[in-house]
């Protein structure tokens, strides 16, 4: 027992940054959820079985206008096509795993990912383990936070207006912190520029899925370019 405390040892503190984003992003998400008519019960389901933070947000309005669910589950898909991409690039770590991979799938959040793919982890530690337990921190704080939202939202009544907002400034505070931890920005530099030109060309509402796509294809042309320049080196 002891032993398999050192890997939740080991990941916690790794996972404190998303604590903090997940307590207030999860709180307007549990706001949002109470002031649209949606109880306590309501909340904590959808983050104990959804748990996709940008989904759960255009759910409150789709569960509030009762939207079909063909279209819901379009929406869907293309809201969450990204996770493709990140479930490719995380082959390599869980590939090997040999327990808990399907929850491991289910809790690859954009943060749970941001984590976990950088992670260089003890060889004296279970990996599959600190995998774990990054991911369910991750989501304990999720629920957490949302649940706490919707208990305020359910004693206060204010304009929720902006609230939204809360989740690209995660993601803006993730981009930053991973701009300055990296030496090379080269990967960062072809996001944007990558996501700039699918904006201009499908708009905000369809561009996602176009850029991954770019961004996928300009990264594996990169990557065999350099494997083949260090083929070559070796040769010399």
């Amino acid at each position: 027992m002891e032993e398999r405390m050192a890997e939740f040892r080991y990941a916690l503190p790794r996972t404190i940054p998303v604590f903090v984003g997940y307590l207030f992003l999860g709180a307007a998400y549990g706001i949002l959820m109470s002031v649209n008519g949606f109880g306590i019960g309501w909340t904590f389901a959808a983050s104990v079985f959804v748990f996709a933070g940008s989904l759960q947000y255009l759910g409150v309005t789709m569960l509030a206008t009762a939207v079909n669910p063909l279209v819901a589950f379009v929406m869907s898909l293309m809201l969450n096509a990204r996770h493709l991409f990140y479930g490719i690039s995380m082959l390599g770590k869980y590939g090997q795993v040999k327990k808990r991979k399907a929850y491991l799938i289910f809790g690859l959040t954009d943060e749970t990912f941001s984590v976990v793919c950088h992670e260089q982890i003890p060889p004296r530690l279970d990996q599959d383990l600190v995998y774990f337990w990054i991911t369910l921190l991750d989501q304990c704080y999720w629920i957490l936070g949302s649940v706490l939202g919707a208990i305020v939202g359910s004693l206060l009544t204010f304009d929720t207006t902006g609230l939204d907002f809360a989740l690209t400034a995660l993601f803006a505070v993730i981009f930053v912190e991973q701009w300055k931890q990296k030496e090379g920005h080269k990967p960062a530099v072809i996001g944007l520029l990558a996501s700039a030109v699918c904006l201009l060309i499908w708009g905000a509402d369809a561009f996602i899925i176009p850029a991954m796509v770019l961004i996928f294809g300009i990264l594996a042309f990169d990557y065999k370019k350099e494997e083949k320049k260090m083929e070559s080196e070796e040769q010399i």
